[in-house]
Formats: C-alpha cells, structure tokens, sequence
C-alpha cells in the first residue's frame, strides 16, 4: 500500500506540472475508497476470483494469446476471427491491474508480466503493434488492407487495438509502478504521433476508443502530442465522401459518427459503442484544452439520447443491425439490441458529463445504467455473460439478435473483458471534488479518504442500498473543516425516472426526503439536484438521509408506441422485470391492472439476495383447445431486471400491459 501512494503521489505531482486545466470536479480516486457494502463488494470479488481468471483462461484456450506467440515469431496464421481480439488481452490486464491496486496478488501479478512479456515480443522495432498483420502481412483477412492504416476508417482496428493498449498500460503503471507495458504502449503512441496529424497521414478512426487512450497517456506521461492527436483524430470525423443520399448507414457515414464533422452533431447516432467512446473523448479532450464547440456539441447529444434513444433501464443501442442507436423513439421491446459494453460506455460518458458540468442528472443515468441495463450482461456466476440485453423474451418470438441465454463467452468477446475493467473501478465512481464542495454521487456502504484545502477528510457510509433507502454518513475530518458536503438526491426520489419526458412515473409521489445533521432535521438547499449542506464539519458529525423506496409505476412518453398503456416497475435505482421461473413458466401474459397494489420483500437466499415485488394481477390463459381466451387471477412475483435469465432459459418481460386492448396471435 505505501508503494501505491508512493505510485500516485508522483503520478499527482507530475499530473499538477503537466496540466494546465481539466475537468472542474475531480473524481476521488478508486484506490481512496474502501468498501463494506454487500451488493457491490461480492461483485467486485467474484470478478477478482472467477471472472478475471476465466478471461485469462480464455484467451489462452481461444487462441487470442497464441496470435501474439506467432506475431513474435512472423510466422503462422492469424486463429481467431475478428483482428481486434487482442483487446481482450489488454482489457483483461487492465482488470486485472485494478484488481491488483485494490487487492495485491503475487500470482496475479506474476502472471499478468507473463502476459506482457508476449505482447512486447510481438511488437515491431518501430512500435507497430497489431497481431493480424504482423504474424504474415502478405496474407491477411478481408477487413484488412495490403498496407497499414489504409482500412482504419473502416474495419481493420489497428487504432481502436491500440487504445485499449493504452489503457490497459496506464492502468498497470498505476497498479504497479511497473513501465514494462507503458513503455510498450509508448512505442506504440510515438509511432501514431509520426504517422498521424497536420501535413501527415488523416484517417477518422473507424472504432473510436484511441481517443481516450491518448488522453490517458497524456496524463502519465505529460506529452502534449498525445493529447493533440487526440483532438486530431475527434476532428478528422465528418470529411469523408460518402454516399449522403444512402440510407445504409455503412455507406452514409452515420453509422462511424462520421457522416458530419463531431461539432455539428446533435443526435446519438451510429454504432453505439464506438458513440459511447467518441463522445468521452470529446468531453476529455474539452476538459483538457477547453474547446466549447466540442462541449456543445456533446451537451446536444446527451439531450437526444436521454430523451429520445435510452431505455427504462438505462440501456442503449437499439437495431441489432449496426449495433447501434435507432431513430428518434425506435426503442422497440421484442428486438431490442442492448450491448452489454455500450452500457458501460454510457458509464464513461456521462462520469465525464458530470465532472464537466457538476449536474446530479448525469450520475442519475449512470446509477441507472450500473444498477440495470450493464450489471444485468454478466451473471450471477461471474463467467456467464449477455452480449445483449433483451427487454422482452417471449415464447413463439425468436429472433437471431435475442440472446435468450447466457454464455460462457463469445466469438467477439469485447462484452466479458469489458465487464473485468468496470468492476474493479466502480469504488472511483463514488466521490468527487472540486475545491470545498465534496459529491456524493452513489450510495455504497465503505470509507472514502480525500484530501479538502490539503487536509485529510473521511467520509463512511453505512446503508443497505440498493434495497433499503435509510442511509448514514459519518464525517470525519482530521480537524475542524469549512466544507460543503452535496449529497446526490437522486431524480428517481423526485418524482423523476429519467432526467426527460421519455419515461415518468404514472403517480407522482410528494414526500420530501429528510436529512438530519446529529440527529436533528436540517433545511438544506437543492443545488444542481444536490442537497447542500455548508458547515464546519468535526469528527464524528453524522448525517442521515432517507430516500422513499415506494414502487413506482413507469410509463412512457406516447411517442413510445410499443409501451403504450404499458408499466414498466421501479424501486429505488432497480427496475424490475417478471421471469418464468416465479410465475408459472410463463411472463408474457401478464397484466398490471391499475389498482394493483405491490409488495415488497427481501429474499436472501434468492439470486444472492433480492428484494422481491408481488402483487395480484391477471394472466391471459388459452384453454387446451387453444379456442378460448380467458384472464384469470394470479400474483406477480417480479425480480430485479439485472438477475434476469440466471436459472435457465425461458420467457421475461420489463413491460406489462394495463388491460387488453387486442390480442396477437404467434404462431410456432
């Protein structure tokens, strides 16, 4: 431990002389965050147990590590599918390095230098670094080019290998003060810096991610050609000729973000990962050198997707076709797409959007993301995992984007390794700081340490959060303080699903959340959906806030055709779906009267621990000569959306009808 803050103590020191600007609020980072909380820290655990190790294994056994074993050698032939399955590896280490920083493994630590140690040797003497074409450069796949580069902007990767490259090395470097992989991605990003930019070679990258890899090298190294490579590659989008007039987004452009230069843009649009991680590089690059176009335009974007393009559960990506987002409010249910790793994008983003802005709604779409629509693409087990994540399983409806099923892993398997990075890093999503104003942004029982105007400050939550809404925070300064603790009150606890119209809560609830300062209640202000309590802070100052964990009726906006006289059930940040498992085999044939009244209860020996919502509903019932159509009554066990399809396959629905407006018929 004393060599990590050694580690990030230079890393801050240097970070101080080499920034010149950045974001206004600063995270608190993951390493100053000690967990308690049961939800999260079993989570985080099975990942450091199970799910990083399988990963690794996989890799192995897939041939993903073989690639760079021939690449060192320049001979073989490449034996995976897809040129970007080295990122596995390098997300895998950057897992694994977060884990490392959290959790110190001697085994892990040795194995992950075995790893690196392979992927240096497949590099070349100039820094390239790309096992497809490496291993026999005159014999290489269809999404490569006969050179270098000259299929960037559409399929070959060879950047987006190399962001990930990035990150991965940043994360190991912090872990472990060790430069074997940095100086590895170093080689690598001088090359870029030589090949790429005004009076060199321009290319858009095809799959974003490169952007924000520069950035992260930027702030370890201080190189400022890192960080304007980055900004040249964001302003590169939008220059290409392509067929406008097409409405096949691989040929318009709109399906790379690259239909129209990025400070243009006003809409969501495109492949939604590579949305995800163009649209956190934008708002890294803007914190860095404060570009306001860039700003503007991501601050549109934001708006049309929350409004318009997400999910009640906070998922994005519609079309199956593209893996990308759809029209304005084509959010359709029986065919919704849901990549597991465009959730956590939109974690990214709006991490940022926050820590530009300082607004309480952009954490409130990331609580709903984490808790939803990404936890929900890996199982229970820890090695199981969604590439998609339905809204709607129904049996008689199939469809090949409809993942009805977990599974071990996939032949792109970007959606695993990207499960292993998160998980580890959740503590860092925590707490921010900006001068005396400290956030508290997510409720997780543990010990956070920051640092206010150079004097040490504590903060521990104790909650059972996500289930229970009584919460308490004990601060604790290492003397008297002047500060302002901005407690998050969630839009959810506002009479608010979603920081838009898109979906609203069917009843609006009026109860003003309490907060209580050593026991006696406190007016506070609400800043920026923050309550704000200014004071001189002691040690031992305890402060309490109960959030309402009624159930909330969802419904949405009427331009959501689909989910018209439709609920949708939410308590607290948990959205709830009704499996087969608890109601007779059966989910699609449920009906939520509007005078239904919900329970709640926690089930500790279920799904490892849920709270559980039954209520008296009806069921449509079609007679054994399938002739008669009946409703009769039954109770609704519903569970959380994110344990969803850990006991075997069969039918699920987020959506339910109010009452029977017509019936359709399937056929097998």
């Amino acid at each position: 431990m004393r060599k990590l803050c050694l580690i990030l103590f230079i890393f801050c020191s240097f970070f101080a002389l080499a920034q010149k600007q950045d974001y206004p609020i600063q995270p608190v980072a993951f390493t100053n965050v000690k967990l308690t909380d049961h939800f999260w820290t079993s989570r985080i655990e099975t990942n450091r147990t199970v799910t990083i190790p399988a990963s690794f294994a996989r890799c192995e056994s897939t041939g993903r590590v073989k690639n760079f074993q021939m690449a060192a050698e320049r001979k073989g032939k490449f034996c995976t599918t897809y040129p970007f399955d080295d990122t596995d590896i390098y997300k895998t280490i950057e897992g694994a390095s977060y884990s490392l920083a959290l959790h110190p493994d001697k085994k892990l630590d040795a194995y992950v230098d075995s790893m690196i140690t392979i992927v240096g040797k497949a590099q070349e003497a100039d820094g390239y670094l790309y096992t497809a074409r490496t291993i026999d450069p005159l014999h290489v796949g269809d999404w490569l080019g006969t050179e270098r580069w000259v299929k960037e902007q559409e399929n070959s990767h060879e950047l987006y290998n190399a962001g990930h490259m990035y990150e991965g090395a940043v994360a190991h470097f912090m872990a472990t003060g060790k430069r074997n992989f940095l100086n590895i991605a170093i080689k690598n990003a001088d090359l870029l810096v030589r090949t790429f930019g005004p009076g060199k070679r321009h290319v858009a990258p095809g799959h974003e991610v490169v952007e924000m890899g520069l950035v992260k090298m930027y702030r370890v190294t201080g190189k400022k050609e890192y960080l304007a490579l980055a900004k040249f590659f964001i302003e590169e989008r939008g220059h290409k000729e392509y067929n406008k007039k097409s409405k096949n987004p691989y040929e318009n452009g709109v399906y790379w973000q690259d239909d129209k230069p990025v400070v243009d843009q006003d809409e969501a649009e495109g492949h939604a990962v590579r949305a995800m991680y163009l649209y956190s590089g934008m708002a890294d690059v803007a914190a860095l050198t404060g570009d306001k176009e860039f700003l503007t335009a991501i601050d549109k974007i934001w708006n049309n997707m929350v409004g318009k393009k997400m999910y009640v559960q906070g998922s994005i990506g519609a079309v199956g076709d593209g893996e990308r987002f759809g029209a304005n409010y084509e959010l359709p249910n029986a065919t919704a797409y849901n990549e597991t790793c465009a959730a956590i994008g939109n974690v990214f983003w709006n991490e940022r959007m926050f820590l530009l802005h300082g607004e309480s709604k952009y954490i409130d779409v990331l609580e709903k993301t984490l808790y939803n629509g990404l936890i929900s693409g890996v199982g229970l087990d820890g090695k199981s995992f969604f590439y998609t994540n339905a809204m709607q399983i129904q049996d008689g409806f199939n469809h090949p984007d409809i993942e009805r099923e977990r599974a071990g892993w996939f032949t792109c398997s970007c959606c695993p390794t990207n499960v292993v990075r998160l998980m580890p890093s959740i503590p860092g999503y925590i707490y921010a700081q900006n001068g005396n104003d400290v956030f508290v942004n997510l409720f997780i029982s543990g010990t956070g340490n920051l640092k206010v105007n150079n004097k040490g400050l504590q903060i521990t939550q104790q909650n059972n959060y996500p289930w229970d809404g009584g919460l308490q925070f004990t601060v604790n300064p290492a003397g008297s303080m002047d500060m302002n603790l901005k407690l998050r009150i969630p839009g959810w606890a506002q009479n608010q699903a979603v920081p838009s119209d898109l979906y609203s809560y069917q009843t609006a609830q009026n109860k003003k959340v309490e907060i209580k300062v050593n026991g006696k209640a406190v007016d506070y202000i609400i800043q920026n959906g923050y309550a704000v309590i200014s004071k001189k802070w002691k040690k031992g100052d305890k402060v309490e806030m109960n959030l309402p964990m009624d159930v909330q009726r969802v419904v949405a906006n009427e331009k959501l055709a689909e989910d018209n006289n439709k609920v949708a059930l939410q308590r607290g940040p948990v959205m709830y779906c009704a499996e087969w498992k608890d109601n007779d085999g059966k989910a699609a044939n449920i009906i939520i009267p509007q005078n239904t009244i919900f329970t709640t209860a926690y089930k500790p020996e279920l799904l490892n621990g849920v709270t559980v919502l039954t209520g008296d509903v009806k069921a449509v019932q079609v007679d054994s000569s399938g002739l008669s159509i009946s409703t009769q009554n039954k109770t609704l066990t519903a569970i959380p959306y994110y344990s969803w399809a850990n006991r075997g396959k069969g039918e699920m629905t987020v959506w339910f009808p109010q009452q029977v407006k017509y019936v359709e018929l399937l056929t097998k």
